[in-house]
């Protein structure tokens, strides 16, 4: 056999093995993150934490549990703009302080995964609305929307809150792993920025096809732009979008909302860089805080303490900024009436 026909062979067999692998990588990709989870994913749960400190959050939570177990909880729904009925739980503040926050959760979880911080936000005087994200909980959906779609389901949100609690409500949109990156890239929306007084997201990834690319080369040491651009095609003819649609540092560099960033220095799943580089390019009033010892999604709970105070800190400088314009608007206004009565 002569070496040319040799060498074509093994380039043919080299890229029959590459296609077939491609097909695999992505349909495993598409089966395992587009379609509705049944619950929460164990490869999450190990990215959480070890399993001592598993035991050890779940002791210290405990008392969260129980406390929300005695809220009584509205039942809240919604539609979104492509028709489909989002449900959140609304807990109302008890000494109502005109904010409110609304709590984005993340892939495979739900809203009462986001209980801990309801009871921070409750304590603080805020009403609380814990969204089940599209294709989760007990929303409606069959795909699962990454933040891309997500966004817009947020702004509907708002909207439903601006016309429940009145236009002067303050919100604050925070949001975890998916949830932290919906906030981040619903900051694209003009009347998000219009309407919304602060974000915080805790380990947000920039964008679905960063995260993909990342756990695609950590976890399986495959080649993923093939894998991606083959995954796309099918995600954009059932789901409705690409992985690229729409990124965190596409939404964030025109941004003008205070942004509060969070994330685990030992996160594994959501790489810290990726908040590094969403605070690197958001040009707004901004704050990063990196947890020590805190895997993904897990900095609230390995230090509660510290990820609580600088969130009130935060917004208490947002409020109070915010409360100063207010002021300065307020006396213009009464100055501009002056000079026409005069």
């Amino acid at each position: 056999m002569k070496k040319e026909t040799v060498i074509k062979i093994a380039a043919g067999a080299a890229a029959s093995a590459a296609g077939v692998a491609t097909g695999i990588g992505s349909a495993m990709l598409f089966n395992r993150t587009l379609p509705r989870p049944a619950g929460t994913s164990e490869d999450i749960i190990k990215e959480f934490a070890d399993p001592a400190k598993m035991a050890e959050y779940r002791l210290s939570t405990a008392p969260v549990g129980e406390w929300m177990e005695k809220q009584n909880l509205e039942d809240v729904f919604i539609h979104s703009g492509d028709g489909l009925v989002l449900h959140a739980y609304y807990l109302p503040a008890e000494t109502p302080s005109g904010r409110l926050v609304m709590l984005h959760h993340g892939f495979t979880s739900n809203a009462m995964d986001n209980s801990t911080h309801a009871m921070f936000f409750h304590s603080q005087g805020y009403e609380v609305l814990l969204l089940d994200a599209r294709a989760h909980g007990k929303s409606e959906g069959q795909y699962v929307g990454f933040g891309i779609l997500d966004r817009f389901d947020t702004l509907d949100w708002v909207r439903y809150c601006r016309e429940r609690f009145g236009n002067d409500i303050r919100i604050v949109l925070h949001g975890t792993s998916m949830g932290g990156a919906t906030v981040l890239m619903a900051l694209g929306l003009p009347e998000i920025q219009e309407t919304v007084s602060a974000v915080i997201a805790d380990c947000a990834y920039t964008s679905p096809y960063d995260i993909f690319a990342y756990v695609i080369q950590k976890d399986y040491h495959l080649p993923a732009a093939p894998i991606l651009k083959a995954t796309e095609i099918r995600s954009k003819a059932v789901a409705g979008y690409g992985f690229s649609d729409c990124s965190t540092l596409d939404a964030l560099k025109d941004n003008q909302v205070p942004v509060l960033l969070i994330h685990g220095k030992e996160d594994r799943f959501v790489p810290t860089w990726m908040s590094e580089k969403n605070y690197e390019v958001c040009p707004s009033k901004k704050r990063l805080l990196l947890v020590e010892n805190a895997g993904h999604g897990s900095s609230v709970f390995e230090n509660r303490e510290l990820y609580e105070q600088t969130e009130k800190e935060f917004l208490e400088d947002v409020f109070a900024q915010e409360k100063e314009k207010d002021e300065v608007k307020a006396a213009e206004n009464a100055e501009e009436k002056t000079e026409v009565d005069d």
